[in-house]
């Protein structure tokens, strides 16, 4: 869950909202729209939403009066984000908070001009989020959960911990954009590992069914 940086993804968003002020004049008492596309309800996501109001708080920010957030859930569907990023950028928000590739990729689309954070993805780099991680430009910022090249390291830790370990098998959703450098790298060190037999690949489709999103 992404609330464990929670600190981080509040100074990012306060930061990015609020250095329009350095350059021009804002309207006194603004209330800034933080768009927030998810792919849980608020029910569900209730945990992480509620540690990120409380985060704003303690910096001396209270919803109704310095900023109000804008929720949008795809409900589990990847194939919602673009529909819901489209809705918040003609609502114009100030600012989309979201995580997982497939949201931030809706949402650098809908709303090329409008500050994304992401609060987990993939490689940023593989996934074409940003350019680089030294020079990323575009308009998305934030934390990445997952480099592609650990994967290689991951199978060599199971060979250590697993000396027996004669087959793995790795599911993978292909229909989402960071799945895919993970796989290659994934694939070829299971292969060329000592005594490992060749790699099982399961893949779910775009539109995945319940059992295997879950």
């Amino acid at each position: 869950m992404w609330y464990s940086a929670v600190g981080f993804v509040v100074t990012l968003t306060l930061c990015l909202l609020t250095a329009p002020l350095a350059y021009e004049a804002q309207p006194a008492g603004k209330v800034y729209r933080i768009g927030m596309l998810e792919t849980r309800s608020t029910v569900l996501n209730a945990a992480n939403i509620d540690a990120f109001r409380q985060g704003l708080l303690e910096l001396g920010y209270q919803e109704g009066q310095n900023f109000e957030i804008v929720y949008r859930s795809s409900d589990g569907r990847d194939d919602r984000f673009p529909g819901l990023a489209s809705e918040l950028a003609r609502l114009r928000v100030d600012l989309i908070l979201t995580r997982g590739t497939p949201a931030v990729l809706a949402a650098m689309s809908a709303a090329p001009s409008i500050p994304v954070v992401m609060a987990a993805s993939g490689d940023p780099v593989e996934s074409g989020l940003v350019a680089s991680t030294v020079r990323p430009g575009g308009n998305v910022t934030g934390l990445s959960s997952g480099l592609t090249e650990v994967y290689a390291k991951r199978v060599e830790l199971l060979r250590e911990l697993l000396p027996s370990l004669a087959r793995l098998a790795a599911i993978f959703n292909m229909g989402n954009r960071s799945a895919v450098p993970q796989w290659h790298v994934l694939a070829p060190t299971c292969r060329a590992s000592v005594g490992c037999l060749p790699l099982s690949r399961l893949a779910c489709p775009r539109l995945a069914s319940e059992r295997c999103r879950g």
